[in-house]
């Protein structure tokens, strides 16, 4: 059905091109008539002259002997619409091999086709190249290395947040563990995941760490073997890799025995049994393993004082296992006369032993072993756990507990944003509200036993004391992005998503420097090259410009009603394009230092959603992308006119280059790939390299122009999700890559080997013959 389903869409993406085709074919028609009938009444039939010739055994349109803006029709005439979908296949692999054969000649008219979904692309190949074929592709001498971790996963994890004695704060977001120095403003990395990180634990010698992740998949949609790692937080060398093949779907808690000094680590897996097993940490070798319950599990701990004393709570549970002799048994806590509670969502241990746990009805209730009731149990009843106090605490969830050395407890809540400090013998003493721009309280970490870390629900780290209150240290977003745009001259970035917040951030400081939150999604951004104002691109189709200095919107604009894709701004300033899905671009006259704005043109001819589109460095053309993977190029200075002779437009140089099909990146593309698997690419402002989001989690940097399939290039990891944009600062000294559902944003490094000469040597070397090895 998969099958059926997928090559019913390639028909309907084929239908609409042929369909789009057709009218454009209609349109020529009615402009040519006219110039047919004035060349009959002065002089008489036009002569008519061969249209195609055959070059190396395939039938080409002979772009001398037509019409001008009737050579796009070479690409039409080799669009062709196969039914039967077995034959379609066939075709396309036909198409694809022969695609790597030499379809060019040698004339100044040379192109190439590339297929996606079975639809061929031409390209034209520019006249500095002498020989197509003869193109050598290396990666880029410049490479990637990780600098900053802009987020936190606090949204959906728990007991994530730990403070090492270097000072610095372990968390973790998309794919990387995250250690940041409070004090010196410093981050290091622990990389060696390879799909997102749900846990964390410290060892009791507060320097090994362990850490679990989700299974995920690899781009063939394989599902890969999740594990844990536990790894030395000082050098960031993994020391074991635990249960590579055991754990299904994804590890959700993980936690280190006390008592013998670490010597287990317990894990609890997220399959639909929720595996509970106990590991040997020296040997990497499982010690025991138990089906734990069909019910969500949200954390595990051991006895601090008994390594044979295992706690788990989860959805309307807590159980108290007992590990002898190999296996694991477990009782269930009695409520009694208490309300059960829909979630127990934490528990501590205190220093009398007692286990306080914290639940969805905003409780912190107190359990202890009482005897067996010998009247209902009859004689050799068993000991069992219940209820010995029940605390009021928070409206809403209590989300955390955190026993301070001296016995004292601190909870967060969840709905009233509390954290209240409480005396060994449960009585408040102090509390205070976290801002609601924050979220709810997630975790909680003591510093000195004064000063404390909080993770919020909001995906920030707060850093304060009861009595100065409390500052973010860590911020990021919330939801899924897509707007990133980088300043022309400052070291400053934009982002935007489905939170509905527009954020501005710092790369020099590593810090957000303002947020604002907007009344839709925003899905794309560009900032003016004046660097005074920023406009963002909306989800129902409005458009604000934004003033960076005074936080306020200056101009808010609305074309369509569908989603904006794409804004880019003229190399002068003087337009703005605005790419929709309701597949026409509006371009815009823009005047007062990018104040002011008025509508200037539309084009129209694009038969999908526009995806992306960027103008030419003398700001009277634009190249644009659409979703059935059309290139289009259109004449703005000429009043937004289609340009119908694409191959026109090899020679033109572009100011940007983030449009991902195109003859200069076509070697970004992997063979088979379905046309969404590359979300976004973006050029260097030095045409060296150029930077690649996949829909695989990956970062890839290529030299620029790539040209060839198969082109090698520099992969990089640490996102969780699709990749979904891609920029670079405005001196090329950073990368940013921001994911999808991973929240997370990432700044790289961009590290240049050798010298200056050597790598434009390089890159002039691209485009030329090279010799016969």
């Amino acid at each position: 059905m998969e099958g059926r389903l997928q090559a019913q869409e390639d028909e309907i993406m084929l239908l609409k091109s042929s369909l789009a085709d057709a009218l454009r074919r209609l349109r020529l028609h009615d402009q040519l008539i006219p110039l047919l009938k004035q060349q009959i009444i002065a002089g008489g039939w036009p002569t008519i002259r061969p249209q195609f010739v055959c070059v190396c055994g395939t039938l080409h349109i002979n772009p001398l002997m037509l019409p001008i803006h009737s050579l796009s029709r070479a690409r039409r005439n080799s669009e062709k619409l196969v039914k039967d979908p077995q034959e379609k296949t066939k075709k396309l692999l036909d198409k694809k091999a022969a695609s790597s054969a030499n379809l060019l000649n040698r004339s100044p008219s040379q192109s190439i086709k590339m297929f996606i979904r079975g639809r061929p692309i031409t390209m034209y190949v520019p006249s500095n190249i002498q020989n197509y074929e003869d193109l050598r592709m290396e990666p880029p001498v410049e490479t990637l290395e990780l600098d900053w971790v802009y987020g936190y996963r606090g949204r959906d994890c728990r007991a994530n947040l730990y403070l090492l004695s270097s000072g610095e704060a372990v968390y973790f977001i998309a794919c990387v563990v995250v250690l940041y120095h409070i004090n010196n403003r410093t981050q290091r990395h622990y990389r060696k995941h390879t799909d997102c990180v749900r846990c964390l634990t410290i060892h009791p010698d507060k320097v090994r760490m362990a850490s679990g992740q989700t299974a995920g998949v690899d781009k063939d949609g394989k599902p890969l073997q999740p594990y844990v790692h536990i790894w030395d937080s000082s050098t960031l060398i993994t020391l074991q890799q635990i249960g590579l093949g055991t754990f299904e779907r994804g590890v959700g808690s993980v936690a280190f025995s006390f008592a013998d000094a670490g010597a287990f680590l317990c894990v609890i897996d997220d399959s639909n049994e929720h595996m509970l097993s106990v590991w040997d940490c020296a040997k990497g070798t499982k010690h025991t393993e138990v089906k734990s319950t069909n019910e969500a599990v949200f954390t595990v701990e051991f006895n601090p004082s008994d390594s044979t004393n295992i706690i788990t709570c989860g959805k309307s549970h807590i159980y108290f296992w007992t590990l002898s002799a190999g296996s694991l048994t477990k009782k269930q806590g009695i409520f009694g006369k208490y309300k059960k509670p829909k979630f127990i969502q934490c528990f501590v241990f205190s220093l009398t032993g007692d286990v306080l746990t914290g639940d969805s009805e905003g409780n912190i209730l107190t359990w202890g072993k009482s005897p067996g009731d010998v009247k209902t149990l009859g004689k050799g009843a068993k000991e069992t756990f219940q209820i010995m106090r029940q605390t009021r605490a928070h409206d809403g969830s209590v989300f955390t507990l955190c026993m301070l050395q001296g016995g004292a407890l601190l909870s967060g809540g969840g709905k009233d944003r509390k954290i209240i400090r409480w005396s060994a013998d449960l009585a408040p003493e102090r509390e205070c509200e976290i801002p609601e721009k924050f979220g709810a309280v997630r975790c909680i970490t003591d510093v000195n036993g004064e000063e404390v870390l909080v993770g919020t629900t909001r995906n920030a780290i707060l850093r304060g004391t009861f009595s100065d209150g409390f500052v973010a240290i860590v911020q990021g977003h919330v939801d899924e992005m897509w707007g990133l745009a980088t300043h022309p001259s400052q070291d400053v970035f934009l982002t935007c998503g489905h939170d509905r917040q527009v954020c501005v951030w710092n790369t020099a400081e590593h810090k957000l420097d303002w947020c604002t939150t907007l009344e839709e999604y925003g899905l794309c951004a560009d900032f003016c090259p004046n660097g005074a104002v920023v406009s963002v691109g909306l989800s129902t189709g409005r458009w604000l410009v934004l003033d960076l200095q005074t936080k306020e919107v200056i101009s808010d604009y609305t074309d369509g009603n569908e989603q904006l894709s794409v804004m880019r701004y003229s190399p002068d300033g003087s337009f703005l394009a605005v790419g929709s899905h309701d597949n026409f671009i509006y371009v815009y006259n823009v005047t007062e230092c990018g104040r002011r704005y008025s509508r200037y043109g539309k084009c129209n001819g694009h038969s999908s959603f526009i995806t992306h589109l960027d103008w030419s460095k003398d700001g009277k053309y634009i190249m644009s992308n659409s979703g059935d993977y059309e290139i289009l190029y259109w004449d703005v200075a000429g009043g937004c006119k289609l340009l119908r002779n694409r191959y026109e437009s090899k020679d033109r140089e572009w100011a940007s280059y983030t449009c991902v099909l195109g003859f200069h990146v076509m070697g970004v593309w992997l063979e088979g790939s379905d046309g969404t698997d590359i979300n976004a690419l973006c050029r260097s402002h030095s045409e060296r390299v150029v930077a690649v989001a996949d829909d695989f989690c990956k970062v890839h940097l290529f030299q620029y122009p790539c040209p060839k399939p198969k082109a090698p290039n520099h992969s990089y990891e640490g996102h969780g999700s699709h990749v979904t944009n891609v920029r670079f600062t405005h001196c090329d000294s950073h990368l940013l890559s921001m994911g999808g559902k991973d929240t997370c944003i990432l700044q790289w490094e961009v590290k240049r080997a050798g010298t200056s000469d050597g790598g434009d040597r390089l890159h002039s070397a691209s485009f030329t013959s090279s010799p016969e090895p």
